[in-house]
């Protein structure tokens, strides 16, 4: 392992290659290797930054980040070394490459390291947020995936959120969204992650409906979407509503969110059915004088609603999921009953 490490200090660049491949190899499925082999991670760095200096070395560059990356997957310390080592710098420079794989390779590389907790703030310090947000754009399909990953861990330190609310995020992560054969992918699930972050500034809420269809997307996630996916998209407009009601209510309701948000309210997670509740209570109409323990059941609110919706086909399918949550319900609590009376 030495040996490796002192040949990637080789003036010979075959000699340095062949050992960055080497470590690579090596790498790529044994978390041994990556531990035993943590003494290269300063040599790769150094070379990095030399190749980063030097237009005719990208085939170096590739290899290097390579070895880097696979040095970096499923270790935490490796990822911090590889960070303190000055690696950032180089990588940031190649997130601005033409060469679309050696942007690719460090947009990856960037991505692995900032799953790292401890290397957010160094992360951050180096401006990575425009340069991601670019690809995000303009990348491959694979960079794409991975600078909105990269966005994605980097969103939990409240500054980066906004860096990325300045740069009008959200018709790009919508226009993600809708590519996605699937609203289930991960690409929707963290997209949607996202949006639900960005919609608790002004600014992104804004951006949300001044964009053709954007609340649209976001009901057809939760009715197609993952479980998670559905989970950020109905934080998403609760958030809005919670916001200012009066200003989100009404668009809300006119894209068909009802039935959806029902739908939430019996097959959701926790959370979501949580969520699901709260936007329900928020989207009904408050002028019915109720008891405040019978105004709260779930079927008063949906009855609340559903008086005000646009298309009898749209309030017939709200009334359906009504009747397919009182049968769930029941259900459930037969079931309950069931399992009381096996072990009674």
């Amino acid at each position: 392992m030495e040996t490796l490490a002192e040949r990637l200090q080789s003036d010979d660049v075959a000699e340095r290659m062949g050992a960055a491949k080497e470590i690579r190899r090596l790498t790529r499925v044994s978390s041994d290797h990556r531990r035993a082999l943590s003494c290269a991670v300063g040599p790769l760095v150094q070379l990095l930054s030399c190749a980063s200096s030097r237009e005719d070395e990208e085939e170096e560059a590739l290899a290097v980040m390579l070895a880097l990356l696979n040095l970096a997957v499923k270790d935490e310390k490796n990822k911090v070394a590889i960070v303190e080592a000055g690696s950032l710098y180089p990588v940031t420079h190649y997130l601005k490459s033409t060469n679309l794989n050696l942007q690719e390779y460090a947009t990856a590389l960037l991505l692995t390291l900032s799953a790292s907790s401890h290397n957010k703030p160094a992360i951050t310090a180096s401006n990575p947020i425009p340069l991601l947000f670019e690809i995000l754009k303009t990348g491959s399909k694979q960079a794409r995936t991975d600078s909105l990953m990269s966005l994605y861990n980097l969103s939990t330190l409240p500054e980066n959120l906004l860096s990325l609310v300045s740069l009008h995020p959200i018709p790009p992560l919508l226009t993600l969204i809708r590519s996605c054969r699937r609203k289930s992918s991960k690409i929707a699930e963290k997209s949607c992650a996202l949006l639900e972050s960005l919609v608790t500034f002004d600014q992104g809420r804004i951006a949300l409906i001044e964009e053709t269809g954007g609340v649209l997307t976001v009901v057809e996630v939760i009715e197609e979407g993952s479980l998670l996916a559905k989970e950020h998209a109905v934080g998403t407009l609760l958030t809005m509503c919670e916001s200012n009601r009066d200003k989100y209510r009404e668009v809300i309701l006119s894209e068909g969110a009802i039935p959806g948000l029902l739908e939430l309210t019996v097959h959701g997670m926790p959370k979501s059915r949580m969520k699901a509740r709260k936007l329900l209570e928020l989207l009904r109409n408050s002028t019915y004088d109720r008891p405040r323990l019978e105004a709260g059941t779930i079927d008063n609110i949906v009855s609340d609603v559903v008086l005000q919706m646009d298309g009898q086909d749209c309030a017939d399918k709200a009334r359906r999921m009504v009747a397919e949550m009182v049968r769930v319900s029941m259900e459930r609590s037969l079931r309950h009953l069931k399992q009381r009376a096996f072990y009674v």
